[in-house]
Parts: structure tokens; sequence; C-alpha cells
């Protein structure tokens, strides 16, 4: 059998498993909607963030480019980076998000996209942000994803990690918020809804990144008890890194 031929069930195989991938997306998405101005109740504070936020801005010169990847309600970091200088690029697949985000950094740009579609021409033809499609590689000169690439899959993380890496310039900084937790796709009640959400341990998370493209300069954790919500305390890590090559 040629190459061609074993090819095809192959891509027929990927786009099969899409349409699944892309209504999981979308429905916790949906769930995003309902949870609305909660989320901003239960995460009150959020100095982790702030700090990696401080970051960028003490790195990047006024007036680089940015993107808030799962922006959510733009608080706190598509509104700080804004304010600090920078153009801000926030994307999130829930709407409602992006109303309150709209709000929060109105000088931000905001787009409604998935992101397993950045770096692809799904950017520009399904969501019309040709900024963040092929066109856009290597344009960005940071990137942040606090909490948002957790809402995946580890396969759909690295695929993720990849496509921001794309995006980048040599030398571009991202930085990251995930939770610590040994999980894949696993189901979560919160706040009246169930997600699914992905973690690693530390270590797993620097060896991803590292295979991604990304040298990580450095790593901090706090325990976080969310506001008022039955959920335990969980471990946040918070990495700073930059694209090597």
């Amino acid at each position: 059998m040629t190459d061609e031929q074993t090819a095809v069930p192959a891509d027929a195989a990927r786009v099969a498993a899409a349409g699944p991938r892309r209504a999981e997306r979308a429905r916790q998405a949906a769930a995003f909607d309902a949870i609305g101005g909660r989320y901003q109740e239960v995460f009150p504070a959020r100095s982790g963030q702030l700090d990696c936020g401080a970051w960028l801005l003490a790195e990047l010169p006024a007036g680089a480019l940015v993107l808030d990847v799962g922006c959510g309600a733009g608080e706190p970091t598509a509104r700080q980076l804004a304010e600090g200088g920078l153009r801000v690029i926030g994307v999130d697949l829930s709407e409602g998000m992006l109303a309150q985000a709209a709000i929060a950094a109105p000088a931000a740009a905001l787009h409604r996209l998935d992101v397993l579609d950045l770096a692809s021409p799904a950017a520009e033809e399904q969501w019309g942000v040709p900024e963040l499609g092929p066109a856009g590689a290597g344009s960005l000169d940071g990137a942040a994803a606090f909490f948002s690439l957790l809402m995946l899959p580890r396969p759909e993380i690295a695929e993720v990690l990849g496509r921001i890496r794309e995006l980048l310039r040599p030398g571009g900084l991202l930085a990251l918020g995930m939770v610590e937790a040994d999980l894949d796709d696993a189901p979560l009640p919160f706040l009246g809804q169930e997600i699914r959400v992905s973690g690693y341990l530390r270590e797993e998370l620097t060896a991803l990144l590292e295979r991604s493209g990304f040298a990580v300069e450095a790593v901090d954790s706090q325990s976080y008890a969310p506001a008022g919500s039955a959920q335990p305390p969980e471990t946040q890590l918070y990495l700073r890194c930059r694209r090597t090559g």
C-alpha cells in the first residue's frame, strides 16, 4: 500500500474526531455562559496571575502585541495588559464571557474563536480573524493562557501550545496558568455546571512545554481555595516561558 493510500484513512479519522471534540468545547463554552459573573466571585484574588502579567509588562515594550488565550471575562489579564500599554487580542469561545471582557478591557480586540483553530486557516475562514491564522505566524510578542487550556484533553493542550508557538516570534513570551493535578479530561462539578478538566504534575508540565518549543524560566505555585465554593483547595502553577528557536 502506498503512502498516499495510507494517508486517506488517517485524514478521515481526524475529520471524524473533530466533530465530537468541537461539540464538547462548545458545550463547555455554554457552561461558562451560564456561570457568568459567578466565576469572578469564586476567584476574586489572583495574585499569581497578576504577577505573571507584571512580568509580561516588564519584559515587553509598550505597543507589543500579546494574545490572551481563553480571556474569559477579561479580568485581570486583558485589562492589566491593555492598561499597561500593550496591544491585546483576547479570544474565547464563550459569548457571555466576551461580553464581560468588553466591559473590563475595552481597549482589547476581542474575538470569539476556538483555540484549536489558532494558527490555522479556520481562524480566518470560520472566525474572521486572519491575524491569528497562518498569516499571523511569528507576529506575537507574547501570549497568556491562564486556566483556559485545562479545559482541554491533554492531546489538545499539546496541540494548542504548538499553535501558540507558531504565532509567537522567536523569543516570544508565554505566561501559563494551570492547576497541578494528574488528570485527563475528567468531569468536575463547578458552580452548578459540569466541566471537564485536565492537569499535569509540575515536572510533567515543564517537560511538555519544553517538547512544545518553550524554555521554562520560572515556575511558581500557590494554594488557592475558591471563595464560597465546596471545591477543595487547589495548587495553581504559574509558568513563565520563552519560545525557543
